[in-house]
């Protein structure tokens, strides 16, 4: 295979040029030997569409990242290195796309780059929060206890929020199924019922007119209805793409009844565990602020954070930076102020990620538990209503006939 190459000489002239050996391992160990230091090596032989070689259908899940964690703390342990270690993982893994990124990671140290800098390349896979983990372990020397601090966090918070979602799947396909349906009856089945109801010359109750009403404008207008539809939500789409539609959203997510208080506990818990874990690795409160305001995943917060860290910055305490926000309770501003007065702000912070975990957990229990009856209440009145509606007529009808 041809590979072409850019290097710097013994003189640290840059050089370039291309060489042919069985891999890419051979040809680096070639260049290598002639005390060339590589800064980059592509296979010439490689099609164009194989430097774009995406699929669409394919994508590295936290889960993932999760079990690449473990199976990394477990390899360092053992005391690989971690070019082996990369290149390993990134041939036996079964997603694709993880496989290559790890394969770029693996030629990058190959090169001479860290392992967090090589990290940074690819914010898709690994957050500003995993590479600056990976670069307190790298210069702390304990990469192994950090890659297993990493799988512990992504474990909690893929647990976390993979329940709050599993629990509005079944809720949103039963409305989904509820809405087909009753837009089927409506029309198909109630434009021939009212059909009769009308020829029979009797006088037709009022809420049996609200449903022929609405029967016939979607048999009529249902096109242009949905046309509509279409249109608004494309706008809407795009609205809440804007930075001002992301904070109107984000603001209504953590103030409606019930589930704002769940997603105000899920992002104080992710901030409480992001807080923690970087503290607890040595990662400056700076750093820490800045990081867990670009993974947080709410503007709200995102904001708040931004501004506690200009803050902190300027000699504020975190206690006094966060407590001037209402978004932040009261008990969580008090527990940090405990922790910087004894000293144990990590640890204080990972009790109360333990707790809003905990309190996620139960919420997401309760709201489960909220959505079954009120979803069948609200379907009985659904089916209800309608046949009541269409029902009660043709009964008047058969009365009047026979």
């Amino acid at each position: 295979m041809l590979f072409n190459y850019r290097a710097l000489d013994q003189a640290g002239k840059e050089t370039s040029g291309s060489i042919d050996a069985l891999n890419v391992d051979v040809a680096i160990n070639a260049l290598q030997r002639r005390e060339f230091i590589i800064t980059s090596i592509t296979d010439a032989g490689a099609s164009w569409t194989s430097k774009f070689d995406i699929n669409i259908f394919s994508g590295v899940s936290n889960k993932d990242v999760v079990i690449l964690s473990r199976q990394m703390a477990t390899l360092f342990q053992a005391q690989i290195s971690a070019l082996r270690i990369f290149r390993l993982l990134g041939e036996a893994s079964g997603n694709k796309v993880l496989g290559k990124r790890l394969i770029e990671v693996a030629d990058d140290l190959q090169g001479g780059s860290s392992i967090s800098k090589a990290l940074s390349k690819h914010p898709d896979i690994f957050s500003e929060f995993y590479v600056n983990m990976i670069r307190s372990g790298e210069e702390a020397g304990k990469l192994d206890q950090t890659f297993q601090y990493l799988a512990d966090y992504l474990d909690r918070t893929y647990a976390v929020s993979s329940k709050a979602k599993n629990a509005l799947i079944y809720p949103a396909f039963v409305i989904f199924t509820f809405m087909a349906v009753m837009i089927l009856m409506l029309v198909v089945v109630i434009p021939k019922l009212g059909a009769i109801i009308k020829d029979s010359g009797q006088a037709i109750p009022i809420y049996t007119q609200v449903v022929m009403g609405v029967s016939d404008f979607l048999v009529n207008y249902g096109l242009f209805f949905v046309g509509a539809m279409v249109v608004l939500g494309f706008f809407l789409v795009r609205f809440f793409m804007t930075p001002g539609g992301k904070l109107y959203m984000d603001e209504v997510k953590i103030t409606i009844p019930y589930v704002g208080d769940l997603f105000r506990k899920l992002y104080l818990g992710r901030i409480a565990d992001n807080f923690g874990t970087m503290l607890s690795s040595g990662i400056p409160m700076i750093k820490v602020i800045e990081t867990t305001a670009s993974v947080v995943d709410n503007v709200v917060y995102r904001n708040i954070l931004t501004a506690t860290g200009e803050a902190v910055r300027t000699g504020s305490t975190l206690s006094d930076a966060m407590g001037r926000y209402p978004q932040i309770p009261s008990i969580m501003i008090q527990m940090i102020k405990v922790g910087e007065e004894s000293g144990q702000v990590s640890d204080i912070l990972q009790t109360l990620a333990k707790f809003y975990n905990r309190e996620v957990n139960n919420a997401v229990d309760s709201l489960v538990y909220l959505i079954e009856p009120a979803m069948i209440v609200m379907l009985g009145l659904g089916v209800g209503v309608l046949l009541t509606s269409v029902l009660i007529p043709i009964y008047n009808i058969s009365s009047g006939i026979s």
